[in-house]
């Protein structure tokens, strides 16, 4: 290599660093300038239920953030906004299951937030009203919204977090039940409430005629709504919805119909 191209190769490295330096010094100048700016203004998103409503507004989510911050989160350094530990305030909420917050060009904080799905409301026997989500956490009522989903009365013990642990859990036979009906398309739009007797066993209500389903304990419970199926599509037709006062599903390979 001559002279000549050993200078050329050196000014052409030279440059090189040099554009690195400039394209370095720009970057964080613009990072310096942006974190002197502050946040305009708080734009909440909240992801609608499947049913298209929501368990809590906008307000609620400001509400939130205030009382933990202080303020909503306006007119602050974008440089002090710890937008983490904004999202965990916000899941520690219990209508809110997820939460992503950032902050855009326009130095809006954006909040998107996911609801919590309600499976089953529950009424227990101490009279406490609440939901199960679709995780079998309790969650509360809404003030906004009542939202369409199963019903449980009757002789239900106090909410435990460990109920899905626990084999002979009567709230979590509930719940394992109310997965079932609402996923089968058959029983999703027909039954509307499940009542737990005294000695722990299941009555069903339907959203159509005055009978009542008798399920009997929580056993066998797939092969008790095969055998309701086929008396509903096969027999109840031919019979109608208004003459029978009850339906017991307890014994094995039986459909008993009581009469009014």
């Amino acid at each position: 290599m001559t002279r000549q191209q050993q200078m050329a190769t050196t000014l052409k490295r030279i440059a090189f660093i040099v554009l690195l330096f400039l394209i370095a010094g720009v970057i964080i100048s613009a990072i310096q300038k942006r974190g002197n700016m502050v946040t305009k203004e708080v734009l909440v998103d909240i992801k609608p239920l499947p049913d298209g409503f929501n368990l809590i507004n906008e307000e609620d989510v400001i509400i939130t953030i205030q009382r933990s911050f202080g303020n909503n989160l306006t007119r602050i350094p974008i440089t002090s906004l710890d937008v983490e530990r904004v999202e965990r305030v916000l899941e520690a909420d219990p209508f809110i299951l997820e939460s992503d917050v950032y902050v855009n060009a326009n130095n809006q904080v954006n909040i998107l937030v996911v609801q919590r799905e309600p499976l089953l409301r529950v009424i227990d026997e101490s009279g406490k009203n609440y939901y199960l989500d679709k995780f079998g956490k309790q969650m509360p009522l809404s003030p906004h919204f009542t939202t369409r989903a199963l019903v449980a009365t009757g002789h239900i013990p106090l909410y435990d977090e460990a109920h899905l642990d626990e084999e002979d859990s009567i709230l979590r036979e509930l719940y394992d039940l109310t997965n079932i009906l609402t996923k089968d398309e058959f029983y999703q739009p027909m039954i509307e409430q499940m009542h737990v007797e005294k000695n722990g066993e299941f009555i069903l209500i339907p959203k159509v005629g005055n009978h009542k389903i008798l399920l009997g304990k929580y056993r066998d419970i797939e092969d008790k709504l095969e055998r309701l199926k086929i008396f509903y599509t096969e027999g109840l037709p031919h019979e109608g919805w208004q003459k029978y006062k009850s339906i017991s599903l307890k014994y094995k390979g039986q459909v008993i119909c009581k009469k009014k």
